[in-house]
């Protein structure tokens, strides 16, 4: 069988006493990296005795087929770097492969960045999603933004410190400065906070450049605040960057539901009013 064991996001304490004595009876471990691993049960003053793969995002594919075979006949202990294989994390390949191949897979469960984040942000937490690292890129971070400004649940995005404050700020601009959010960062290590406000505080607080791994939590959207100003100026900032005022209004429409005639109309109010 395949074993899924959570590790611990920051706090060795957290780490459970099956992960522990997983790791010092496995046979075969699978690892995102070896080396975090040594280092991980060296802190838990475990002795491994396994033999060990690494199992990353550019060997995954290539790794199935040996791990799959060790897994008909053996337990194989997959473990990330930081919390719970598959969730932005190797294994979900590995996972796949093996319900096909009908090889049981099991887990451990330990630490989680997303539900600790989202238990402690004070936002809803009854329905949620979970949207993974935001992109790089601008536009393509601003695409994500816009197709999100319907969504009524509670979103939870990951995020790098360099760059919290300009996703933050396209954030604001695509759904609402006043939109209500957090951000979590070194969840459970000494230095552990949670800023809570809008969308416009964060991007205040952010300019202090915080470090360390961060959690963005926003809150969705409720039918009643659907901001069109925030929909116009949104086709105002795909025009600025080059996109024909039609284009810009479809692309916004098709994005968040609203109508293409209507929103069309808001925008060249808009533009009148800014020429008075």
């Amino acid at each position: 069988m395949l074993i899924l064991a959570a590790t611990p996001i920051g706090n060795l304490s957290d780490a459970s006493a099956r992960l522990i004595e997983a790791m010092r009876d496995s046979k075969f471990i699978a690892a995102e990296d070896t080396r975090s691993l040594l280092k991980l049960a060296n802190s838990l003053g475990i002795k491994l005795n396994a033999r060990l793969f690494s199992l990353h995002e550019h060997n995954e594919g290539d790794r199935l087929q040996q791990i799959l075979e060790i897994a008909t006949e053996e337990s194989v202990l997959v473990v990330s770097d930081a919390g719970m294989p598959t969730v932005s994390d190797p294994g979900f390949l590995l996972v796949r492969a093996a319900v096909v191949a009908g090889i049981e897979v099991t887990v451990i469960p330990g630490p989680s960045a997303v539900l600790s984040a989202l238990a402690v942000s004070g936002l809803p937490t009854d329905r949620f999603t979970f949207e993974g690292f935001l992109p790089r890129k601008q536009g393509e971070r601003r695409k994500m933004f816009a197709s999100l400004v319907r969504e009524k649940r509670t979103m939870i995005f990951f995020e790098s410190p360099h760059r919290i404050l300009e996703s933050l700020e396209d954030a604001a601009l695509e759904l609402g400065a006043d939109r209500q959010a957090s951000v979590s960062r070194e969840l459970t290590k000494k230095f552990e906070h949670t800023e809570r406000g809008t969308l416009q505080h964060l991007v205040e607080w952010a300019k202090s450049q915080p470090k360390g791994e961060m959690v963005l939590v926003v809150a969705g959207a409720l039918e009643e605040a659907i901001n069109t100003n925030a929909l116009v100026e949104q086709v105002l900032a795909l025009t600025s960057d080059g996109t024909g005022l039609k284009d810009a209004v479809a692309e916004i429409a098709a994005a968040t539901g609203a109508s293409k005639k209507e929103l069309y109309q808001l925008v060249l109010e808009q533009r009148k009013t800014s020429t008075l």
